[in-house]
């Protein structure tokens, strides 16, 4: 199975920018989006063979999910349940014959970490809901998670220290949903690489000098291990501010 998440960076802009092109060319089973910004209605995608399924944020041109398979699912979930966390369009649940898909956009903990408190409460209601999850089959969770977890994984760690997406207390979150369980799988195949990010700013061409961050991930339960083939960042890839991060597995 070829799985792929991109963070479009709003889907209507994207689409200009030759979503569809990779799209077709990348004939995954499960590709979702994360920051579609848009409300449904403001586009049509053709997208033959996929079932296609949407979370909006009740604010306008702002975050939002997306999810399109080829398979049709068991049932399909949208937020983790929490009314607080569920008006932002951030997160939707697939569920398959044994395993759940879970794509996430992440809250940013924002300029001067004026959400940072909000963000604690966010990853540990979300790794609650993951882990409720387990214990009724596997879980494979992807999308844009707004946090380099160690130093190796962005261009700048000691200027960025204190950022949002870099602070301790993000990244020790990390750290515990890998320790409830989780495989960061791009860092179970590739521990040591490397100059890969998945996220550039727009500013200073940072994407040009590779100045990024690795902040869009596929964790999967421990348990799916052995069915891991490969994880990818597909750092060629234009049209957002990220590039598509790629997971095959048995």
């Amino acid at each position: 199975m070829k799985l792929i998440s991109w963070n479009v960076n709003g889907i209507r802009a994207c689409v200009q920018k030759g979503f569809m092109d990779f799209f077709l060319q990348a004939d995954a089973d499960i590709f979702c989006l994360q920051e579609t910004k848009m409300q449904e209605g403001q586009l049509e995608l053709n997208l033959e063979g996929y079932h296609q399924y949407w979370n909006y944020a009740v604010k306008k041109g702002y975050s939002g999910t997306a999810v399109f398979t080829k398979k049709e699912p068991l049932s399909v979930l949208y937020g983790i349940g929490i009314e607080e966390h569920d008006q932002e369009g951030r997160v939707i649940t697939l569920e398959f014959e044994d395993f759940f898909f879970v794509t996430v956009y992440t809250p940013n903990s924002q300029n001067e970490l004026a959400r940072l408190d909000y963000r604690m409460k966010w990853e540990d209601d979300f790794r609650a809901y993951l882990k409720k999850l387990e214990e009724s089959k596997p879980v494979i969770v992807t999308g844009d998670m707004n946090v380099a977890h160690k130093e190796i994984d962005l261009k700048n760690p000691k200027t960025n220290r204190k950022n949002a997406g870099f602070t301790d207390e993000e990244r020790e979150k990390f750290t515990e949903l890998l320790d409830s369980g989780f495989i960061d799988t791009f860092r179970y195949f590739y521990p040591d690489q490397e100059g890969i990010y998945s996220w550039w700013s727009y500013r200073f061409r940072a994407r040009e000098k590779n100045a990024g961050w690795r902040i869009d991930y596929f964790c999967v339960s421990e348990s799916l291990k052995e069915r891991l083939v490969d994880a990818k960042i597909l750092t060629e890839v234009m049209g957002s501010d990220h590039c598509p991060v790629e997971l095959d597995i048995r």
